[in-house]
């Protein structure tokens, strides 16, 4: 008897798949029971899996209907099955499967920490899923039907216009919604505009190592400038041979402070005169609490500069989605780029996040997690000030870290021993570019203030404390 899959779609909304050719010879009604009793045994039929009717089974094997209720009745009798009026046939609770045997050397996942102060993890409790909701609902209603067919890889005109309209009003962008390209985060952009524009970067000294292997994977070398107060130090791009660099200027990551209205204005001057290209990550852009806001860089220039965001941070790394503002000249080369069709980001969630930025949901979750951030922040400088005022909180005025310098030579001594306390944070020579020396720039911790949810935060707070060095 060959092996069937019984389709129940109609009755169940569901398919189970007997491997009846495996089950041994003997009586139709005797294989059947076999190979249901091997399905339970081995896990694939749980317990309290309904299973087919005996008369759509029968149907789908061939078989008698007699045969097919014969067999579940002794199954009812051995306990596997229970059979109850309205309720139909199910697994026995109590035919759950022997557990597998144990294979030698399994590797054991390393125990998770009991807090986490790593940077750009928001917590996944703030997720606004009631307005998301309401939007995802209006926007589903109102989805025209090519929206559930093959996607545009330029990305929803829907979500590109209510994003040229927000970044226009809150960023000081300049752009239309043709020179917007959707994308799932600022890791695929950059692969993307590394492909498309390749050559040599200038990225800063301090920046995120995942994004720098990303680079190098795509043939991009980067060469670092250095970061103060002030942000990356633009006036080393002049002979690097560099055309183009990668900033964070609303933000410097991980260091933390914005770049100067001096030099924004200089790397535009650089960009125009050698024809090169700035890229702007918009890290941070929306969450600023000890400053005025700072525009984008881009609206100096649209088209030197490109724009690079994503809700990653406001809202949710899950939803991948994120954007690119570019020059015109790049817009055709970015989209060929990604492919003929969207396969990044879904077509409904875009629609969603347009009407959830349309709305005026996403300004308001924004404001409200402005003012959540800031009394995290607010927080740990209180409790540092308190507990270990020998440590130097910066990089606080915007963004969702901040960064603790410590003694010269005890940033390794100081992550180990959060481990020990088991607390997660990051060093801050994990985000310096290989290139400018080992013993280049100081010590310090990058304390992600967002991550923890609101009930561990304290205790987050109290195992780093415990972890710094003494006065």
């Amino acid at each position: 008897m060959a092996e069937s899959w019984v389709n129940s779609a109609e009755e169940l909304g569901s398919d189970l798949h007997l491997e009846l050719e495996k089950a041994g010879s003997g009586s139709r009604r005797t294989v059947l029971m076999r190979a249901l009793r091997e399905a339970i045994r081995s896990g694939r039929l749980a317990p309290g899996t309904r299973l087919p009717p005996y008369r759509s089974l029968a149907a789908d094997l061939g078989l008698a209907r007699n045969t097919v209720a014969d067999a579940y009745a002794e199954l009812v009798a051995e306990g596997w099955l229970t059979a109850r009026q309205g309720s139909g046939t199910r697994v026995a609770q109590r035919a759950a499967p022997a557990a597998p045997a144990q294979r030698a050397r399994t590797p054991t996942r390393a125990a998770r920490p009991t807090y986490d102060l790593v940077q750009g993890r928001p917590d996944p409790s703030a997720f606004p899923r009631t307005a998301w909701l309401a939007s995802a609902r209006r926007a589903l209603s109102a989805a025209p039907n090519d929206a559930f067919g093959p996607g545009d890889p330029q990305g929803r005109a829907e979500l590109r216009q209510a994003l040229a309209e927000y970044l226009a009003r809150v960023r000081g962008v300049r752009t239309d919604a043709d020179r917007i390209v959707l994308c799932s985060g600022a890791a695929h952009a950059l692969r993307l505009l590394a492909r498309v524009v390749g050559g040599a970067w200038a990225v800063e000294a301090y920046g995120l190592p995942f994004h720098r292997a990303l680079l190098a994977q795509e043939g991009v070398r980067t060469v670092p400038v250095g970061v103060d107060e002030d942000g990356a130090r633009v006036g080393e791009l002049a002979g690097r041979g560099t055309g183009t660099v990668l900033l964070t200027p609303a933000h410097q990551f991980p260091t933390g402070g914005p770049l100067g209205p001096e030099r924004r204005a200089a790397v535009v001057d650089w960009a125009r005169a050698t024809g090169g290209l700035v890229l702007e990550d918009d890290y941070d852009g929306e969450f600023r609490y000890d400053r005025q806001p700072v525009g984008a860089v881009q609206g100096l220039d649209p088209d030197h500069v490109v724009l690079i965001g994503s809700v990653s941070k406001s809202l949710s790394p899950t939803l991948r989605i994120g954007w690119m503002v570019l020059p015109e000249r790049l817009v055709s080369g970015i989209v060929a780029a990604k492919g003929e069709r969207e396969q990044w980001s879904s077509a409904t969630e875009q629609l969603t996040l347009a009407d959830f930025v349309a709305s005026g949901a996403y300004d308001r979750h924004v404001r409200r997690m402005r003012q959540r951030h800031r009394r995290r922040r607010d927080r740990l400088v209180e409790v540092l000030a308190e507990r270990a005022p020998q440590v130097r909180v910066t990089g606080i005025a915007a963004g969702l870290h901040a960064v603790l310098e410590l003694p010269a030579g005890t940033e390794r001594a100081v992550v180990k021993a959060a481990a020990w306390q088991g607390l997660a944070v990051e060093g801050l020579s994990d985000y310096r570019h290989p290139d400018i020396g080992g013993g280049s720039g100081g010590d310090g911790l990058v304390v992600g203030y967002s991550t923890p949810a609101e009930h561990a935060y304290a205790g987050a707070l109290d195992a780093l404390c415990r972890a710094l060095p003494p006065a």
